[in-house]
């Protein structure tokens, strides 16, 4: 399909609350994941949330392999998620590097909750239902907080952990 513009941090439509999606199987709503799938591989992109290339549904996208920004983080499964819902399994949290195609060429120490549950639909409306921890559960986490109107560094504790990735001792 196509490669679409990521918003980058300071545009508004990132501060939003993403809408349910309301159909599923449709033509629009699979072009809107092409174009996801399209930007998150042409960025090298670990996920992508609709809103991010301007779409306010609560649809986001994830998975690697191997990725270059996080080369010892685990592989995770490629998921099309619709209208998630997120349960943490317990309290504990654990600080990770983040990054974010919306703000590029920085990064931040973000904590985040290690396990987690998260439910919703795929792109045929059949439901997803997975416990997951680790990156898994970051990943799944970072995304989901683009659908409520929340970047990574909303959530920095110390903003001496945060800066351009290229000058960083991460």
């Amino acid at each position: 399909m196509a490669i679409k513009a990521v918003l980058r941090m300071g545009d508004r439509r990132l501060l939003e609350t993403a809408a349910p999606v309301v159909a599923f199987d449709t033509v629009e709503l699979h072009e809107l994941l092409q174009d996801m799938r399209d930007t998150m591989a042409a960025l090298k992109g670990v996920g992508l949330a609709a809103p991010q290339i301007g779409v306010g549904l609560q649809v986001v996208i994830f998975g690697v392999d191997a990725n270059q920004r996080y080369p010892e983080a685990e592989s995770v499964p490629f998921t099309v998620l619709i209208n998630p819902v997120l349960t943490l399994l317990d309290e504990e949290q654990e600080a990770g590097w983040e990054g974010c195609l919306s703000i590029p060429g920085m990064r931040g120490l973000v904590p985040r909750h290690k396990r987690m549950r998260y439910e919703g639909f795929d792109q045929s409306g059949n439901r997803i239902d997975r416990s997951v921890s680790d990156f898994h559960a970051r990943v799944v986490q970072h995304e989901c907080d683009h659908l409520r109107g929340i970047l990574y560094p909303m959530r920095v504790k110390d903003m001496r952990q945060f800066g351009f990735a290229d000058v960083m001792d991460t």
